[in-house]
């Protein structure tokens, strides 16, 4: 429960700030070409509001919802998802988004997508220039990777070290490493000391995305990074730093051999093999019943030999910009497996991105989670679909490329269509977490 709870208030802090952001962009530049905006809200407010504000001499009421699904502007003289037919059947008036030239209000309908791309450039800039970037080079992975089913039958084996996709030197695990195998014809591994070329089944992605198992992990040994309290680890003394290399005589080199060597002794006594500043100890444990010792393992950065790039001040503004302009292609590059059966199947909702947020709170992954999900929130809002902004940008480029104005009576109807069509693909995407939930 705990667990939830964490997830979730960083998931509704995220999205919170994101959307206030991504809505003050349509506001402060609807307010710089003088067009009243009437309302800022975060979270919906149908029927009622938990919160409401509105100053004195002012067009604006600000207010938080009671429907946590995003946050709204409402700009006078606009056909918005507030569906206003009465606003819009009245004259023009001079301070109503239909009034003014269509550069402007086309500048008012990028803002929001503008300053989500904005901030998160700031989020990446300052978690390099205070926390750095450290990385693993996967060539420093010498006991190489552990690959999914999927990723076997295309030719890959348990201890490849992965070099390059095609001619491009694969240096760090992530997603673009994944988009560069998928989209490469050929694949060079080390294996047992000797390069092979593996070639690339064309339909890898989509394998990849059926197994479910992703791709890939870091192949580490079992070495002991803190003994929980009160634990059989502890009782045996076992210390941060020792490699536990065996058990009951049968060796274990990889974590992921003592975890099927412990499974098998579930509730029994073993005799434990590890190795402590160089020499051999030997110890017995009882192994509970799920089949662990009760310590946590060094991950693989702890493990293995990182590499970290540091930035002054300034010098992280354009290194974030570069990641934040990387993290957009990767997710464009992503994007277009949406479309096919396999993608369609992984797609999730709010329970999906949550669980991309840390168990525990820790600041750096949260900001890195905000910015990435403030650049999806650009790129989704600027996908050419009525009721988002980029279905009114789409109208107001056939506006400035005719020289006439759409029919109001149409872009009624294409805003209905949109808020039905996003509205099927919300109620699609949190049902596949439901799915999930259920049948794993």
């Amino acid at each position: 429960m705990e667990t939830f709870l964490i997830k979730a208030l960083q998931l509704i802090l995220s999205l919170s700030i994101l959307v206030v952001v991504h809505e003050f962009g349509h506001f402060i530049f609807a307010r710089m070409f003088k067009i009243r905006v009437e309302k800022f809200y975060l979270f919906f407010d149908p029927w009622f509001a938990l919160f409401r504000y509105k100053p004195k001499k002012s067009h604006t009421e600000y207010g938080i919802g009671w429907l946590p699904l995003g946050g709204y502007v409402k700009i006078s003289g606009m056909i918005d998802e507030s569906m206003d037919k009465e606003q819009m059947a009245q004259p023009a008036q001079p301070w109503e988004f239909r009034s003014k030239p269509a550069w402007q209000r086309l500048l008012v309908m990028v803002a929001g997508v503008l300053f989500n791309l904005l901030l998160a450039f700031f989020i990446y800039s300052m978690v390099l220039f205070t926390w750095n970037d450290t990385y693993l080079p996967l060539k420093n992975v010498t006991q190489g990777m552990e690959f999914s089913q999927a990723a076997r039958n295309a030719g890959f084996q348990d201890g490849d070290i992965l070099l390059r996709a095609d001619d491009k030197e694969l240096e760090r695990f992530g997603v673009r490493t994944l988009l560069d195998v998928a989209d490469a014809t050929t694949v060079t591994v080390l294996r047992n000391g000797q390069e092979v070329e593996l070639d690339i089944p064309e339909r890898l992605m989509q394998n990849l995305l059926t197994d479910k198992e992703g791709f890939a992990n870091y192949r580490v040994p079992a070495v002991v990074y803190e003994a929980m309290e009160g634990s059989a680890a502890q009782k045996a003394g076992l210390m941060r730093g020792d490699s536990i290399v065996g058990v009951n005589g049968v060796a274990t080199p990889l974590f992921g051999d003592l975890r099927t060597a412990l499974d098998r002794n579930r509730n029994s006594q073993v005799t434990l093999d590890y190795y402590r500043s160089g020499s051999l100890h030997t110890t017995v444990i009882q192994v509970d019943s799920a089949g662990t010792l009760g310590f946590y393992a060094m991950g693989a950065p702890q493990v293995y030999k990182t590499v970290t790039l540091t930035y002054g001040f300034f010098e992280s503004f354009p290194a974030g910009m570069k990641m934040g302009i990387q993290t957009l292609k990767d997710y464009i590059a992503q994007f277009k497996y949406v479309f096919t059966k396999e993608g369609a199947s992984s797609l999730g909702g709010f329970g999906a991105i949550g669980n991309l947020f840390p168990a525990q709170w820790n600041w750096q992954a949260f900001w890195m989670m905000t910015a990435f999900l403030s650049v999806i929130l650009a790129f989704m809002n600027i996908l050419p679909i009525p009721a988002l902004d980029g279905g009114h940008v789409m109208f107001l480029i056939y506006e400035v490329v005719v020289r006439r104005k759409p029919n109001e009576k149409f872009m009624e109807y294409a805003q209905i269509a949109g808020m039905i069509l996003l509205l099927g693909l919300v109620l699609y995407a949190n049902g596949m977490d439901v799915v999930r939930a259920i049948f794993n």
